[in-house]
């Protein structure tokens, strides 16, 4: 019997004893394909019309500020994202999550202060609880995949949230290309360029959540929507606090939180300062599109090879570290070379720094998730919005703070936040392996 091909297995799994469980490992497998398929639309559409927010809405600092405001309210929302994603339940939390970046898109088409900053208050919670529930429903399916196929757990984990960042981090990719092709005349801020540009973006967006919509129920998680939606207030808020203060008494977090932190910097680093500081006056502003466009491409590539050879702890220590390395060549390489080099160099060098600066996203998205989803079993929707909490409290920061700040001392801030989340992480791993360990044995 254990010669019959994987094929036939994923066909119509006959060889597994129990009936109920035959389907799962077609489902998980699948269900991976639709939900990296579905982020990669939504997104490519969000984060192009994101790094083009401060250009098109410039007037009066409307697109800085509405940025700002998003990740303020995704912070404070990331709070309660998972009393929400458990009342919901993971893929209704997902469905409902993409409305959010589908209003804010249409906020674009019509851009004032009365369309904008609603739209990114809504996002921000929207954002909270998709990127809640999508911790959430890839570790679920990881785990039921895992102990259907008898696999180990840590090498599922890493195997899936690689497929599922390397098909995310496609979206700076393919919508900047989109980006670049309808803008190519170089009327960036003219009414009718970017109009086309945001239908053709709310189009995407609709078929990404027209795509979420098939994702199947996890059989882990799902049940206790109605049991956390029927409890009183009383408990419902007993809850809330433990969702938010739980993960915070644990040593685990509170030694992961500098480089959750550092890796909200760093991602508001080249969306902000990079792409403003480096890339525009070495490429011009037509330039930042295919920047980040690079940028994507090797995101992509890493987070497919990083989740790949993610199968515990060591390996998560080792790719974490190979990946801060890099970029702190990046910031080090900024903070000595503060003019742009002219000629065939001025045109590589920052190419090739946002290439570099991919790497290092892409070790920090999977590693990180891998990581909470490892160490924290017992409360995966709570590990994961500590994840978003303090990702965009540093994203927001940045945001906030980076018209008032120039490159140099931003670089410097990057090296700091490097160096106090590796010691951390570091710690973590050497001096606390085993008391978390046990656990997942």
């Amino acid at each position: 019997m254990d010669s019959v091909p994987a094929d036939a297995c994923d066909e119509e799994a006959p060889l597994v004893a129990d009936d109920v469980q035959s389907p799962t490992p077609k489902n998980n497998t699948r269900d991976v394909h639709i939900l990296s398929s579905a982020f990669l639309l939504i997104f490519l559409a969000y984060g192009a019309a994101q790094n083009l927010e401060t250009t098109v809405n410039a007037a009066g600092d409307l697109g800085t500020i509405s940025l700002g405001i998003l990740y303020v309210s995704f912070m404070f929302f990331s709070l309660v994202a998972s009393l929400v994603v458990r009342a919901l339940g993971s893929k209704n939390a997902l469905v409902l999550g993409t409305t959010g970046y589908w209003l804010f898109i249409a906020a674009n088409l019509k851009p004032s202060w009365y369309t904008m900053v609603p739209a990114s208050l809504y996002l921000g919670f929207a954002a909270s609880i998709i990127w809640v529930g999508e911790g959430t429903y890839l570790t679920s399916i990881a785990r039921n995949h895992a102990r259907d196929f008898n696999s180990q757990e840590g090498t599922v984990i890493g195997k899936f949230n690689g497929e599922f960042w390397g098909m995310f981090a496609l979206h700076q990719f393919v919508g900047n290309l989109i980006s670049l092709a309808l803008l190519s005349d170089g009327k960036d801020g003219s009414t009718s360029g970017t109009t086309v540009l945001f239908i053709v973006f709310l189009c995407s967006m609709t078929l990404g959540t027209v795509l979420m919509c098939f994702l199947r129920k996890t059989d882990s998680k799902e049940e206790k929507g109605p049991a956390v939606s029927s409890a009183s207030f009383s408990s419902s808020v007993v809850s809330l606090s433990k969702s938010v203060i739980t993960p915070l008494l644990d040593i685990r977090m509170m030694l992961i939180i500098p480089l959750i932190a550092y890796s909200g910097l760093q991602q508001a680093f080249v969306w902000a300062d990079f792409t403003k500081d480096v890339v525009k006056p070495a490429l011009g502003e037509s330039g930042v599109g295919g920047a980040m466009a690079v940028y994507g491409a090797f995101d992509a590539i890493c987070s497919l090879v990083a989740g790949r050879l993610t199968s515990g702890l060591t390996s998560i220590t080792f790719i974490v570290c190979g990946g801060l390395l890099v970029q702190a060549v990046i910031f080090i390489w900024l903070l000595l070379k503060s003019s742009i080099t002219s000629g065939v160099l001025g045109t590589i060098y920052p190419l090739l720094m946002a290439a570099l600066l991919g790497v290092g996203d892409g070790v920090l998205n999977t590693q990180l998730s891998a990581l909470l989803a490892l160490l924290f079993k017992h409360d995966t929707e709570g590990a994961f919005a500590q994840l978003k909490v303090w990702q965009s409290a540093s994203i927001a920061v940045v945001f906030f703070l980076s018209p008032y700040i120039s490159l140099q001392p931003m670089v410097a801030i990057m090296l700091v936040g490097i160096s106090v989340s590796l010691l951390t992480f570091l710690f973590l791993t050497l001096k606390v392996e085993k008391a978390f360990s046990t656990p997942n044995s």
